[in-house]
């Protein structure tokens, strides 16, 4: 008999432990529940629900016979069941609200070239020429358009600096358009699609007979070489890596052939043949010719003057005779 008793003390001691932990976290979830949807739920049922718990949930409730403590724990048992029941319901439900309250985050904006040089803070040269040429408004409105993207090989200050004295100055605003567009592929490529990149790679510049610019890429080693056929050089900093815009750093300006290649002679004046010596040998003789004629006429008239006055001396010699 005392084991018995002993046994049936653990238990309810056990029960209201239980019975303490259930409550807890019943009236947490129901507070919060509260605390998040008012409108949801009248206030009146809230303090008539929590006045409901106090009551049938006793937290110091001492046994004094086993009579008493079998139907406390017969009256409390099916609303710590059906609390238990509802607590996944609670969370669930408090994680939902929460989530429909939080702020969306707001869309990304688009893709700003100028601004990623400029905060990079070595590309003043490039943001001068792409700001001169309207370029940089060209591949905004591009990127807000296009479904591909764009990726520039944007080379930094000393690139530009490292160039022949003048090289830029030379250069008519066209080619220095160009020159610009011929470091922008029209789509965008990750580090990883330029290793495996079929060659040449088609940019945004054409040439004076329409043909379009291209650079070739090569790897060694998980670099990424690229080659205008003047100038190689290695990208080496991911400026930006994100869809729509991918910008790589390069320690090289790319020079286009069509535009620094070397010219080809200028086609020489045909010579002239023998058959054109002949044709223009009458040409030449023509006006002598005529002079001779001239001269020839001059000298028979004055042949006849002479004899006319001849004559007129012969008869007044005659008469004074």
């Amino acid at each position: 008999m005392h084991s018995s008793n002993l046994y049936y003390k653990i238990d309810l001691y056990c029960l209201k432990v239980f019975n303490f932990v259930n409550y807890s976290l019943c009236s947490v979830n129901i507070l919060v529940l509260i605390q998040v949807q008012r409108q949801l739920i009248p206030t009146c049922f809230h303090l008539h629900l929590l006045s409901h718990l106090n009551d049938k949930i006793p937290l110091t409730t001492t046994p004094k016979h086993s009579h008493s403590n079998q139907s406390t724990m017969a009256s409390s048992s099916p609303l710590v069941f059906i609390l238990l029941a509802l607590s996944p319901f609670f969370f669930f439900f408090n994680s939902q609200v929460q989530a429909q309250r939080a702020p969306a985050p707001a869309p990304p904006g688009p893709a700003n070239l100028t601004g990623i040089l400029d905060k990079a803070g070595q590309f003043t040269t490039l943001i001068r020429l792409m700001t001169t040429t309207q370029i940089a408004n060209q591949i905004t409105n591009q990127l807000n358009s296009s479904d591909q993207g764009l990726t520039v090989l944007a080379p930094t200050d000393n690139a530009f600096n490292n160039l022949k004295a003048g090289t830029l100055n030379d250069l008519s605003t066209q080619e220095q358009v160009e020159l610009i567009l011929y470091h922008v592929l029209p789509k965008f490529y990750s580090m990883a699609e330029l290793l495996t990149v079929s060659n040449p790679v088609r940019t945004q510049a054409t040439g004076q007979d329409g043909g379009q610019f291209g650079l070739n890429f090569t790897s060694s080693a998980n670099q990424v070489n690229v080659s205008s056929g003047i100038v190689t050089t290695q990208l080496n900093n991911a400026l930006s890596k994100d869809f729509p815009l991918a910008v790589y750093q390069v320690d090289k300006v790319l020079l286009p052939l069509d535009i620094f290649g070397p010219k080809p002679p200028k086609p020489s004046p045909a010579p002239s043949t023998p058959a054109d010596k002949t044709k223009k040998t009458p040409a030449t003789s023509g006006p002598s010719a005529s002079k001779d004629t001239d001269a020839s006429g001059s000298i028979t008239m004055n042949v006849g003057l002479s004899g006319m006055l001849v004559l007129i001396g012969s008869m007044c010699i005659g008469l004074l005779l």
